[in-house]
């Protein structure tokens, strides 16, 4: 993932060259040669999509789209902050590397899973969570969208929510293969780690606001969007509703930047806006330089 624009650009091969000495392992070999099972690992697929994000902004320069807002999803968060200047590319690769190698400990230091449900209300599902906490940690991490909800915590609390679920009429409950209870209180010690580190973090008044996933509502203010990345790590990333104050406040173009198309294809269903525009590869950011000649 990301090696054509790794190669096309000294200066996103100056942002993978830092992001391999901060982890201490070789992030282009994981990226672009796998294997896949330690691409999947935490510590490693956190830094991986963010250089791929930040590789399409350092190519896109002045060209960057327009726009009124920028938000993205968990790690994507951090993404929209480099992209309104909030944090620099750099301090945005050393957050992420250490977030994603704390998230990793909590992992082993408190093992759980996640899984989706599709075709139940937020509301739903978290009443489900209520009463699956009896067997075990299990809270709504992940509001995806309006019928899609990801739950997260230990093994048992999960598997007694998707049990829970499927009785209520869910169209699907699977558990998901994932390192952890990303999202959920089994990650404090995680949050309490970041907490310190991005104390020492400069992050400056953003150029736009950002939507952050904890609130699902703009935010501007410095000291508010240190406190909220903090409490991102355990609290649940309020994407429909993200989503939906996004066309609230007239949003009606969305840019994608990065791997994948998983939040157009959300946004399609969700917000119905005029037009997306995709930029995960180097044929995409060229494509749509052409555009603007």
């Amino acid at each position: 993932m990301g090696k054509d624009l790794y190669d096309e650009s000294a200066e996103v091969r100056v942002l993978y060259d830092l992001a391999s000495r901060e982890l201490g392992a070789d992030i282009c070999r994981i990226s672009f040669e796998g294997p896949a099972e330690e691409l999947k690992r935490t510590r490693f697929t956190q830094p991986a999509i963010l250089l791929h994000s930040l590789a399409v902004l350092t190519l896109l320069k002045g060209r960057i789209p327009r726009f009124d807002y920028a938000a993205g999803h968990s790690l994507g968060e951090y993404v929209a902050l480099a992209a309104v200047g909030a944090l620099s590319f750099e301090d945005a690769i050393r957050a992420v590397v250490r977030r994603a190698t704390l998230m990793e400990e909590a992992c082993i230091e408190n093992p759980g899973t996640m899984a989706a449900t599709i075709g139940l209300s937020g509301e739903a599902v978290g009443d489900i969570c209520n009463r699956a906490s009896a067997e075990g940690v299990v809270i709504p991490a992940n509001f995806n969208s309006s019928s899609q909800v990801v739950v997260s915590g230990s093994l048992a609390g999960v598997e007694a929510a998707v049990a829970l679920a499927r009785d209520a009429g869910a169209r699907r409950a699977m558990m998901l293969e994932v390192g952890g209870a990303f999202h959920s209180p089994l990650m404090s010690s995680a949050r309490d780690g970041l907490r310190e580190f991005l104390k020492s973090v400069t992050i400056n008044r953003p150029t736009q606001p950002v939507v952050a996933n904890v609130t699902a509502q703009a935010v501007l203010d410095t000291e508010d969007i240190r406190r909220l990345l903090v409490e991102q790590i355990t609290a649940p990333v309020r994407w429909a509703q993200t989503m939906s104050y996004l066309t609230d406040h007239g949003v009606t173009e969305i840019f994608e930047i990065g791997p994948g198309k998983v939040l157009s294809s959300l946004a399609k269903r969700e917000m119905r806006p005029e037009s997306i525009v995709n930029l995960d590869t180097l044929d995409d950011v060229n494509s749509y330089a052409g555009q603007l000649v």
